[in-house]
């Protein structure tokens, strides 16, 4: 597997960046990939370590080491086909996932882990550039209907891999375009739109068929799309923005970060977007929340042209290393520092918004926050405390909240009639992801509450599985870990 001495004779080494003063006067993806030669080198660094634990890692099963062998061989078509057997959409996923395989990688125990997602994407956009990716439209069809209510990663997935079983699938979409959060969340520098588009053109000759300005529950009724369809699968995702209930919440100028990065895509796209535009320039800017999200606000407001960006955090600031309560090879807490806060932003941690403050037109010009430190004691959950003395005042004229989703929003569930969990999820087990009506089926965040690209690709995928056998009695679509080579 590999080139058995590659991990003792190459270091790590990550795709390039543009300048900071180059990418950020677009929105353009500013990667320098690397040469085939490096990436080779790179896949010859996987170790053959006998036990794969990057496979556990990775919530779709990835057959890592498989693909890095045959990027080390040179044989790139075979590596498309193997990293397709179990992800659907790796361009995505190469862009976008935290890589939660490199983490559990073997060589990282006590050396730089395998560049895994950097080879992953590699593969998926050589894949396309010699034409390897095509539409592969099932050889027959079933005759059953189902709908998929929702076109982020996880409706997607559902939809190509029930597509593949040959079924008639609709994908159902309340926004203009088809995406999801690919679309409207993530901003065009992680990710162009014409990523998702060029996806898309092989998923509809596939057979899959999309309707935009379809909002399921209102001008679509729920009602109709149980008469016409033999199965429905929601994956809406969890949509329902955390707020910040403190004084001042109501002023102009604290703005949600999912109203301000999907207005701006939308701006990029030249697409016509509701409401009052939303802009960071010359503003000092504070974003509220320290995880992806945030790291997307701050990228934005510096191409806005900022006055000045700072970033707060409640947490401690982690430390760069595994501390001993996160041993390989589980995920760990620590500092992840973004290319957006590379480009210029103050990062502030243990740090508690306390008031927002105004002007006489309702206007936000500043706000007030406290020092706080996390106790902790045996066996209980840690408790937030305020640090005394610690109140300190901020010039802010925008505030933008990146404090994360609380769970799905309620019409559909209520409509339909579906019981919700405790944390205001849609009730499905793993055990087949059907909800408590026969028939109708939740995947992605809508069940699982917000979480990572990756893990909605994989829920779709085992989501797809269960819809098909409640279809037809059984299902040979794979589940976690099986792979499916000749399909790319």
């Amino acid at each position: 597997m590999g080139k058995t001495t590659g991990f003792l004779e190459y270091e790590r080494a990550d795709e390039g960046y543009v300048a900071v003063e180059e990418r950020v006067k677009n929105y353009k993806e500013f990667t320098v990939p690397l040469k085939d030669k490096k990436l080779k080198d790179q896949g010859a660094r996987c170790m053959d370590c006998g036990i794969p634990f990057c496979h556990s890692g990775c919530p779709l099963g990835n057959l890592i080491p498989d693909f890095n062998d045959a990027v080390y061989r040179g044989k790139w078509e075979k590596a498309a086909s193997i990293l397709h057997s179990t992800n659907n959409f790796p361009e995505f996923t190469g862009r976008l996932c935290p890589a939660p395989c490199e983490e559990a990688c073997v060589l990282g125990i006590n050396e730089d882990p395998v560049s895994i997602e950097n080879i992953e994407k590699n593969i998926v956009e050589k894949a396309f550039k010699k034409g390897w990716i095509t539409a592969n439209p099932p050889e027959k069809r079933t005759g059953k209907t189902v709908a998929v209510i929702g076109s982020g990663p996880a409706g997607l997935a559902t939809a190509q891999q029930l597509n593949r079983a040959g079924h008639l699938v609709t994908v159902f979409e309340r926004d203009e375009k088809i995406g999801g959060l690919l679309r409207y969340g993530i901003p065009d520098f992680k990710m162009e739109k014409n990523v998702i588009d060029r996806r898309l053109e092989v998923l509809k000759e596939e057979g899959i068929s999309f309707e935009t300005n379809a909002h399921v529950g209102k001008n679509v009724p729920v009602e109709k799309l149980k008469l016409d369809f033999d199965a429905i699968v929601l994956c809406g995702g969890a949509t329902v923005k955390r707020q910040l209930p403190i004084k001042g919440s109501h002023l102009k100028g604290v703005v949600q970060a999912m109203d301000f990065l999907p207005q701006n895509n939308r701006r990029v796209d030249g697409v016509k977007f509701k409401g009052e535009e939303i802009l960071a320039t010359d503003k000092n800017v504070i974003v509220i929340g320290g995880g992806d999200t945030g790291s997307d606000c701050i990228g934005t407001s510096i191409r806005h042209g900022a006055k000045s960006v700072k970033n707060f955090e409640i947490m401690g600031k982690a430390s760069t290393d595994r501390t001993e309560d996160q041993p390989w090879p589980f995920w760990p807490m620590r500092l992840r520092t973004s290319s957006s806060h590379k480009e210029g932003a103050e990062r502030f941690w243990s740090v508690s918004t306390k008031e927002f403050i105004g002007d006489v037109n309702g206007n936000l010009k500043g706000l007030i926050t406290c020092e706080v430190e996390w106790i902790k004691e045996a066996g209980k959950r840690p408790v937030l405390k305020e640090v005394p003395n610690t109140e300190k005042q901020w010039e802010c004229d925008l505030a933008l909240l990146a404090l994360g989703f609380t769970g799905a929003e309620s019409t559909l569930s209520d409509q339909l009639g579906l019981e919700m969990d405790p944390r205001t999820n849609i009730k499905a087990t793993a055990k087949d992801y059907q909800t408590n009506v026969p028939g109708i089926f939740v995947a992605g965040d809508m069940r699982r509450g917000q979480s990572l690209i990756v893990w909605a690709i994989s829920e779709g995928r085992q989501a797809a599985h269960h819809v098909d056998a409640y279809l037809m009695g059984s299902s040979e679509l794979p589940l976690k870990g099986d792979g499916d080579l000749p399909r790319i």
